[in-house]
């Protein structure tokens, strides 16, 4: 089995590339940020330490976590996100190497982990590449604000969180180019395919 890491901004595209792999290849999509939420709802083994660290003033009003409140906090506070992080990450990480395990069991060819923080939280060591999809940054703040309806303040803070683009090109095998029609991005991930 072949596990790809697919990271790269906010924005950039990555959920219509697992889209396309998983339609044309049968890929098997592991998203790290779906796996989170899962695990911070309320029972979940996240939870508990969440609220315990930013008090109940993060829950709504069915005692689940506000999650558009607790982006708020730790997109514009580095110690909170350390700390949130510190919490998630790797209860995220147990997840995904037991799900690694069972699509070994059940011969899964192409097994995607996709993350904006795939490098950060250093999945690099579970997968045999890294691609980086890749989008000019005009382009990415316009599909935030025209698809998500994200205003330029939400947009800032999330792109100062995240690792600028050099840092995703000394780390990634691969760079795939997101910045045309995505007939394009899709000739690029048939090749890349083909030389795996």
């Amino acid at each position: 089995m072949k596990i790809i890491g697919i990271t790269g901004g906010v924005g950039a595209g990555k959920t219509e590339v697992l889209e396309y792999l998983s339609s044309r290849y049968g890929a098997t999509v592991c998203q790290t940020d779906q796996i989170a939420k899962k695990l911070q709802k309320k029972g979940g083994v996240c939870y508990d330490a969440i609220v315990g660290y930013f008090e109940k003033s993060i829950l709504d009003e069915k005692g689940e976590l506000d999650r558009e409140r607790l982006a708020g906090i730790v997109f514009s506070d580095p110690v909170k996100r350390e700390a949130l992080n510190r919490i998630v990450h790797p209860a995220v990480k147990t997840e995904v190497d037991r799900l690694v395990l069972h699509e070994k069991r059940k011969d899964t060819n192409l097994f995607l982990i996709e993350s904006a923080i795939l490098i950060e939280a250093h999945y690099v060591d579970m997968c045999d590449e890294i691609w980086y999809i890749y989008v000019e940054d005009h382009a990415r703040r316009n599909r935030l604000h025209y698809s998500r309806g994200y205003d330029s303040e939400k947009i800032e803070k999330i792109a100062a969180a995240q690792l600028p683009k050099e840092q995703f090109l000394k780390n990634c095998d691969r760079v795939i180019d997101n910045n045309g029609v995505f007939a394009e991005t899709m000739a690029q991930l048939d090749e890349i395919v083909k030389d795996l």
